[in-house]
C-alpha cells in the first residue's frame, strides 16, 4: 500500500515544528551569546588581581621554601590540633622575637633559628612572617600535578581564632562560608575541606577539558557552571540529537549525583516524516537513556562518554524497533 496523502492538519503541524524548531534555536543561540560574553567579562574583571596576588603569594612561599632548615612529612592521624597549635606557637613565637630584636638592635635572622615546613598528604604548610600560616595545596588529575593554591591564615595572638587573610582560590567557591562555619571551632577540619573541594573542582574541570579535548567534534554545545557543578552537553552526529544534563549534589563530589541523558528524535529524518502525525507528534517527544545516565554516574567524564558513543546506535536501533512494532 501507497504512503498516505498528507494531509492540511500535516501540513500545519509540520509548519508548527519548523517554527518552534527554529524559535528554540534562535534561543539557545541568544544564551550561548550571553554566557560568551558572561565568561569574558568574568576574566577580564578578575585576571589582572588575582594574577597579581598569585604571582606575590607564590614569591613569598618559593622564598620560605628555600630558607626551610626541614620539611617534615606528617602522616594523617598525627595532623591533629596539637600539631596546629604547634605551629601557630611558632609562628607567634618568631613574630615576638623579631619585635625584641629589633628593638635591642640585634640581627633578626640568627644562623640557630629552625625553619620548618610541613607536608600532609598535597598540602604544605609554612610558617610565614608577621605571624602567619600558609597554606599550599597541590591538586592532580590522572597523576598529573595541576594547579598550586594558596591560603594565609592569621591570629591578632596564640589565644585568638584564626582568620583567612588572602587566597589564590576561584572566587566562585565557598571559603568565606566554610571560614564562617569551620575556621574558629574546627580549623583542622577547615584547611582539610579546602583541600578536598579544590581537588574535586580540579577534577571536574579537567574531565570536562578532556572530553572537549577528545570529542570535540561531537560536541554541538556545551555549557558549565563555575564550579563544574552543573554541565550539559548536545550530541548532534546521530540519528537523534542527544542532550546530557548531569548534577553534582556538593562541591566535594566528583561523581555526578544526578543525570539526565535524552534523544531527541529529527522532524527532519526520513523515518519520521513518513509516517503519521499523531506518530510524528509521539516521536517528537524525547525518549531517555538510562544505560547512558547509569554510565555517567559511575564512571568518569571521559570514560562514560565513551561508553555512550559506543552504545548509543544500537541504544536507539533497539528504541526505534520497539516503536515500530507497537
Amino acid at each position: 500500500m501507497g504512503s498516505r496523502a498528507s494531509s492540511p492538519h500535516d501540513y500545519l503541524h509540520m509548519t508548527y515544528a519548523r517554527d518552534e524548531d527554529a524559535k528554540l534555536e534562535t534561543t539557545r543561540a541568544r544564551l550561548s551569546n550571553i554566557l560568551k560574553r558572561h565568561e569574558d567579562l568574568k576574566e577580564r574583571l578578575s585576571r589582572d588581581s588575582d594574577k597579581l596576588i598569585f604571582e606575590r603569594l607564590q614569591k613569598e612561599f618559593e622564598a620560605a621554601r628555600t630558607a626551610q632548615t626541614e620539611e617534615i612529612s606528617i602522616d594523617d592521624d598525627e595532623w591533629n590540633d596539637g600539631l596546629l597549635a604547634t605551629i601557630r606557637e611558632k609562628v607567634h613565637m618568631e613574630a615576638d622575637r623579631k619585635v625584641m630584636a629589633n628593638q635591642v638592635n640585634v640581627p633578626a635572622d640568627l644562623p640557630f633559628q629552625s625553619k620548618t615546613t610541613y607536608r600532609i598528604r598535597n598540602m604544605v604548610i609554612y610558617c610565614l612572617d608577621g605571624a602567619r600560616i600558609g597554606i599550599q595545596y597541590e591538586t592532580f588529575f590522572a597523576g598529573e600535578p595541576c594547579e598550586i593554591f594558596h591560603c594565609v591564615l592569621e591570629s591578632k595572638s596564640f589565644l585568638e581564632k584564626m582568620t583567612v587573610i588572602e587566597h589564590t582560590l576561584p572566587f566562585f567557591l565557598p571559603i568565606r562560608e566554610l571560614e564562617s562555619d569551620l575556621l574558629s571551632s574546627n580549623a583542622i577540619k577547615f584547611i582539610d575541606h579546602l583541600e578536598e573541594i579544590l581537588q574535586a573542582y580540579i577534577d571536574r574541570r579537567e574531565q570536562v577539558r578532556l572530553i572537549k579535548e577528545l570529542y570535540g567534534n561531537q560536541i554541538g554545545e556545551l555549557f558549565h557552571s563555575l564550579p563544574y557543578n552543573v554541565i550539559e552537553f548536545v550530541l548532534e552526529d546521530f540519528e537523534c540529537k542527544v542532550t546530557v544534563s548531569i548534577r553534582y549534589s556538593d562541591l566535594l563530589q566528583t561523581l555526578p549525583s544526578q543525570a539526565r541523558v535524552l534523544a531527541w528524535p529529527l522532524r527532519s529524518s526520513r523515518r519520521i516524516s513518513t509516517r503519521s502525525s499523531s506518530a510524528s507528534a509521539a516521536q517528537s517527544v524525547p525518549f531517555r537513556l538510562s544505560y547512558a545516565e547509569e554510565a555517567l554516574k559511575t564512571l568518569c567524564l571521559p570514560e562514560a562518554y565513551a561508553d555512550i558513543v559506543l552504545d548509543l546506535p544500537h541504544a536507539l536501533k533497539r528504541i526505534f524497533s520497539s516503536q515500530d512494532s507497537d
